[in-house]
């Protein structure tokens, strides 16, 4: 028996969409209803090309999304992204046709709490910190008068208004030259970092640079905690005087400066002088010049009246002859002293010649010794010795001398010698 599977058999509608047309219309559906979206999520995957977008993925426990920063729109973000930084992001969703995929366009980005942001300080803290970043011996004093002063700052924010205020208040004597930089957002800490190199390359060179910025929240100061800034404020070849936030920030900035300022006030307070104490401590210099000149003078003029009170006023041969008795007495007592140096070498003299005459030859011969010697030679025999039978000897006595030949040579031995 033969069994037949029965199929039924649909021609496809002539309305059939292509590839296109069907992504499309999803496009216009998504990008429609999803035009306005916040998105909590990790960021992960981050990349940075060259032309300066950036792109990445937002995940959390279950799902993953692509996501897109254009270029534009980096500068203007509040935070840079980072590959673990936990965020909330505004944007749309935008399909892309040629793969049919779908990716999240961010133009805003925050951190979510400050417990992620806080852990990468505190890692990049102990990091710079492990380096002497921060150390207490590499840094500065501030010059006392400084000529020139480098502020980097933002040429629209408040703390440029504050900081130019209360320096101008305290000393006009200083030339300040501004280098704008965005001091907030991604990529304001490449750029602030940019305007130190600037600052340290200016001819004639500045005495001093100040980093500021206003107040804000731990997101908003951000840029003054990546490590790009902190290591060229640390490498800096002037000093640095940084003074961001409020009296109660801290960033790391403030840690590897020279010096730190509480606020942007702050800092202009420990760049310059106060013009009115440098005016009084010059005051004060001058009363306490004059009050010693006064003392010099007028022991000057006591100095004066007592040698006007001495005798050498009242008579004054008077030293001519104290300094003539005082020669004449040196006088006699170094010719007392000459002549008993004469006379006590004189003595040595006589002791010396003394000495001499006892150890004369001559007085030796004069007591009956005589010396001799052999014929042609001045040497005097001790021992016969190298003396024969027949050699010419000359013999010394005290009134001449005597030639002679040996007849014979008889050498004592040492019993005859003791005997």
């Amino acid at each position: 028996m033969a069994i037949r599977v029965a199929t039924e058999s649909r021609s496809p509608p002539d309305d059939a969409q292509s590839v296109s047309e069907l992504t499309l219309r999803v496009k216009e559906q998504l990008e429609t209803r999803f035009a306005d979206v916040w998105v909590t999520g990790e960021v992960s995957n981050l990349t940075r090309a060259a032309s300066g977008h950036a792109y990445l993925s937002l995940k959390d426990e279950s799902a993953v999304i692509r996501a897109v920063i254009w270029r534009g729109t980096m500068q203007s973000l509040a935070i840079e992204p980072a590959d673990g930084l936990a965020v909330v992001c505004h944007g749309r969703l935008e399909v892309y046709p040629p793969r049919g995929t779908y990716q999240l366009t961010i133009d805003r980005l925050h951190a979510t709490g400050t417990g992620t942001l806080e852990a990468r300080l505190r890692r990049l803290h102990a990091a710079l910190e492990a380096e002497g970043a921060f150390a207490a011996a590499r840094k500065r004093p501030l010059p006392p008068f400084p000529r020139r002063i480098a502020l980097v700052t933002s040429p629209t924010g408040a703390a440029v208004a504050d900081f130019l205020e209360t320096l101008l208040s305290r000393w006009r004597a200083s030339e300040v030259i501004l280098i704008p930089s965005r001091v907030q957002g991604a990529g304001a800490a490449e750029e602030l970092a940019a305007a130190l190199a600037v600052a340290t390359r200016m001819r004639p060179p500045v005495d001093v640079i100040a980093l500021v910025r206003g107040g804000g929240s731990l997101e908003d100061l951000w840029s003054f905690n990546e490590e790009v800034l902190v290591r060229a404020v640390a490498a800096s070849p002037i000093p640095v005087v940084s003074g961001v936030g409020h009296e109660i920030d801290v960033t790391l900035c403030d840690l590897a400066a020279d010096v730190r300022a509480l606020t942007p006030t702050d800092a202009a307070v420990k760049v310059v002088p106060d013009a009115r104490q440098v005016v009084a401590g010059v005051a004060g210099l001058g009363t306490r010049l004059q009050a010693g000149l006064a003392r010099r003078l007028e022991a000057a003029r006591e100095r004066l009246a007592a040698a006007a009170r001495s005798r050498i006023f009242g008579d004054p041969g008077l030293l001519v002859r104290e300094r003539r008795e005082a020669i004449d007495r040196q006088t006699l007592r170094i010719r007392r002293l000459a002549a008993a140096a004469v006379d006590r070498a004189g003595e040595r003299v006589a002791a010396a010649a003394a000495r001499l005459e006892a150890g004369s030859p001559l007085h030796l011969l004069a007591r009956g010794w005589s010396l001799t010697t052999a014929e042609g030679d001045t040497a005097a025999l001790h021992s016969v010795a190298g003396v024969h039978q027949g050699q010419g000897i000359v013999t010394q006595l005290t009134d001449g001398r005597l030639w002679s030949r040996v007849e014979r040579v008889e050498r004592m031995t040492n019993d005859a010698i003791g005997r």
